[in-house]
């Protein structure tokens, strides 16, 4: 049997023990197994959409860096005065050099996402933002699946009304003006 102490520390690990498969009962202080049926841990909470979010703009990051790297190499490599000031230009092949301008980007974007995480004023407004979309009630299955065939529904409507008025109206207009 754990001591109140040692089930505090296992408990306010930041939802370490959750993520690695078990949970602490606070009752009686025993380790169970997590059953994943769909509910996320309740120790992350909003922060994992925050983490996800900064991984997604790191990723975002390092592809566009990486693009743009080579963009510009490509075009130095192109003009005659940087070959000339610059030979090691042409040491690779135009679709080589993604090879290398990638890892590039890739260092950048992990720069930009420590850093940027590091701004206590970034991390408080993006767990502000990611507080805020939790209070909201999001629709379930059944009530999206119900919306979405009433727009095509009358969309699909909408769309033979208006093509019957398009023809009747070519009818009335060629009746009058003639063909």
């Amino acid at each position: 049997m754990a001591t109140k102490d040692e089930n505090q520390d296992e408990t306010t690990r930041d939802g370490a023990s959750a993520v690695l498969g078990d949970v602490v009962s606070s009752d009686t202080g025993e380790r169970g197994e997590v059953s994943f049926d769909g509910a996320a841990p309740a120790q992350l909470g909003t922060e994992k959409y925050v983490q996800a979010a900064f991984f997604g703009a790191g990723v975002l990051v390092a592809y566009l860096t990486g693009k743009i790297l080579g963009a510009i190499w490509n075009s130095l490599a192109d003009w005659p005065a940087a070959v000339r000031a610059v030979p090691q230009l042409l040491s690779y092949a135009e679709d080589e050099r993604g090879g290398v301008t990638m890892p590039l980007g890739l260092v950048v974007g992990i720069i930009a996402v420590v850093y940027t995480v590091r701004k206590p004023g970034v991390r408080q407004w993006a767990d502000e933002v990611a507080s805020e979309l939790a209070k909201i009630h999001w629709p379930d299955r059944e009530t999206v699946t119900n919306g979405a065939l009433v727009v095509l529904i009358v969309t699909a409507f909408a769309t033979v009304y208006v093509g019957l008025l398009d023809r009747l109206w070519g009818f009335v207009t060629n009746l009058i003006y003639g063909a």
